[in-house]
């Protein structure tokens, strides 16, 4: 979509150079820019979502194979504390 945007001049000079030294649109840069500060002051829409995108990342707490084996290695030492 396009859009007008005014900028000081400074800015648009230092965009208009950073776009050229990269080999990139002016869009490109303020687009990328705009993404990149919607990505770190976006706050999560609630605790929820922002423990699933956690979980989604880095696994459910305690799925990672040392902890099964642990797990497996306790059940397996009631079991046979149990027999007794």
């Amino acid at each position: 979509m396009k859009t007008a945007v005014s900028l000081p001049d400074d800015l648009f000079r230092a965009v208009d150079a950073y776009a050229k030294r990269h080999r990139l649109t002016r869009s490109g840069v303020l687009a990328a820019a705009a993404r990149h500060y919607l990505a770190r002051n976006a706050a999560p829409e609630s605790a929820t979502d922002a423990w699933n995108r956690a979980i989604e990342a880095g696994g459910q707490p305690g799925s990672d194979p040392a902890a099964t084996a642990f797990r497996r290695r306790t059940a397996a030492v009631i079991r046979k504390s149990r027999r007794r």
